[in-house]
């Protein structure tokens, strides 16, 4: 977060690689603009109506740009030519194709999920450190990390389940501001670290985390 939104590329602005695919700008671009729903406890902890409303702007810029296959390719060349990025950072991975009509699969998946869920839950409603913890009127990085070492989870289990960076993680656990993502997608990861833990009810969860000092320039 130390370089202001307005400075980042696009595909620093969608938190994308520069080799995304379509499916992965798409996805990007939605989660963003969820984000900055007039509703987003983020927008209003870190921007006014006026920012947001800027932001909104140069992340439909980013999106129409990326999505289009001759624009994008402009656009690349332009950032290799300032030396922003390598070509090497543009030619495509091998990516294991998605198969989303495996019903089966999905089925079976869900349903360990669900039972594996309903397992953390009851842990985490019963242990009374994580009970101690959620009652505080502010809940810090090192907090959350507690919570996390009682329920026996590892920050490479959340990494993998969430798809959040581990780097980003461990800046949510250390409470470095200078170490997270664009304010535009820290209120969908903390969310989503909270929803590994099984942690209810969220908003409110992360309402405590976002609320402190250190995310407030100094204010409370």
């Amino acid at each position: 977060m130390e370089k202001k939104f307005g400075k980042l590329n696009y595909y620093e602005m969608l938190d994308l690689k520069p080799d995304a695919t379509l499916f992965e700008i798409r996805q990007a671009y939605n989660a963003a603009l969820q984000t900055y729903q007039t509703n987003s406890l983020v927008s209003y902890s870190f921007f006014s109506p006026e920012e947001r409303k800027a932001i909104l702007d140069l992340l439909e810029k980013s999106y129409l740009t990326l999505i289009n296959e001759t624009k994008r390719q402009d656009y690349d060349r332009e950032l290799v030519r300032l030396g922003l990025i390598s070509e090497t950072a543009l030619k495509p991975t091998a990516k294991t194709p998605v198969k989303i009509f495996n019903i089966n699969r999905a089925q079976v998946k869900s349903g360990a999920l669900q039972n594996a869920a309903v397992a953390l839950r009851k842990q985490t409603s019963e242990n009374q450190i994580i009970g101690e913890i959620l009652s505080q009127k502010e809940i810090s990085g090192s907090d959350l990390q507690k919570i996390r070492k009682e329920l026996a989870l590892s920050l490479e289990h959340i990494a993998q389940e969430t798809k959040i960076r581990l780097d980003y993680l461990q800046g949510i656990e250390r409470d470095d501001v200078q170490a997270l993502p664009a304010a535009v997608f820290l209120k969908g990861f903390i969310k989503s670290y909270l929803k590994c833990l099984c942690l209810q009810p969220v908003d409110e969860i992360f309402h405590k985390y976002i609320n402190r000092s250190s995310f407030n320039g100094g204010k409370s």
